[in-house]
């Protein structure tokens, strides 16, 4: 393998921007590389000590992709919007009880699904992942139901369900991961709020529930809004380190609401136990980006 081959792999694996952006700044560089290349190949150096004076003339590609990575992870005001909507649309369904409305919920759904796969077959840009967020939350909420099955019932589907749930949601994640792992905590961010409303409104009695979910629209809907200003936020945001404090912090904020707004007696300890849980959604992917990337690395080496 060149030097250039080297280094512009090396600049790949510590990028972390949409693929699109990524082969943009790849097919630059590889160009910037050839330049510098022919110029030293002109000086009358040999084909491999032109090869490694390029490579060594652009500097550290984990720098370069640093410094690349602040300037492209501000996202326009447009994507901010765009990344913003499906939790609005979320928040318009409860805030103007669309909910009540069956034709609605469909709607919305078909609306979500189909952006998702536009997104997805598009380049995945940075909009997509709050949209992708929400073809998971029903994998979590469907799984609160198993609580509610009748004796043994309970343990029966659990067993069944419970694999599957993880392994969808880890195959999407591991799916974003490759190309930024907090964009993988940005599609899980309303996966929390949706299973700690789903508790706090209990489902024991339909009618009770629905009178529970009249009550509490407003405020459903403006944890949702919340949920809008917070993607909204990290998009236009640059340094890493606020993008990932400008998403666990107003989720913790937000289940501690939901918590306070239970009406439902769910017990102290199960709402510890979903912050925490909301916690590892939110940072866990960096923990497995890392593992993803020493994998692929020792597989490299041989």
């Amino acid at each position: 393998m060149s030097f250039k081959s080297d280094y512009l792999n090396r600049l790949k694996e510590s990028l972390r921007v949409d693929p699109a952006t990524e082969r943009d700044i790849v097919r630059e560089c590889h160009a910037h590389l050839e330049d510098r290349y022919q110029e030293f190949r002109e000086l009358g150096l040999s084909e491999e000590e032109a090869d490694k004076a390029a490579a060594k003339l652009l500097g550290s590609p984990r720098l370069i992709a640093k410094q690349i990575g602040e300037v492209y992870s501000q996202g326009t005001w447009q994507q901010a919007i765009f990344a913003a909507l499906p939790h609005m649309l979320i928040a318009l369904l409860f805030a103007l009880h669309w909910w009540e409305n069956t034709a609605w919920v469909p709607v919305v759904i078909l609306v979500v699904i189909g952006i998702v796969i536009y997104g997805w077959s598009h380049g995945k840009p940075t909009w997509l992942f709050p949209w992708l967020g929400y073809c998971l939350t029903p994998v979590i909420a469907i799984g609160t139901l198993l609580m509610y099955l009748p004796g043994g019932w309970v343990w029966l589907a659990a067993i069944a369900y419970i694999p599957l749930a993880i392994t969808i949601i880890l195959s999407v994640t591991k799916q974003t991961i490759k190309i930024d792992w907090l964009f993988a905590s940005l599609m899980l961010l309303p996966v929390p709020i949706v299973l700690g409303w789903r508790l706090a409104l209990g489902i024991e009695d339909i009618t009770q529930w629905q009178a529970r979910l009249y009550e509490a629209g407003q405020l459903i809907a403006l944890t949702f809004a919340i949920l809008a200003l917070t993607a909204a936020t990290f998009i236009r945001l640059r340094q890493r380190w606020a993008k990932a404090g400008a998403l666990v912090a107003p989720e913790i904020l937000l289940l501690i609401i939901v918590a306070l707004a239970d009406k439902n007696a769910t017990s102290f300890w199960i709402w510890l136990f979903i912050i925490l849980m909301a916690i590892v959604l939110l940072l866990g992917p960096a923990t497995l980006e890392k593992r993803i990337r020493q994998g692929q690395a020792k597989t490299a080496k041989f």
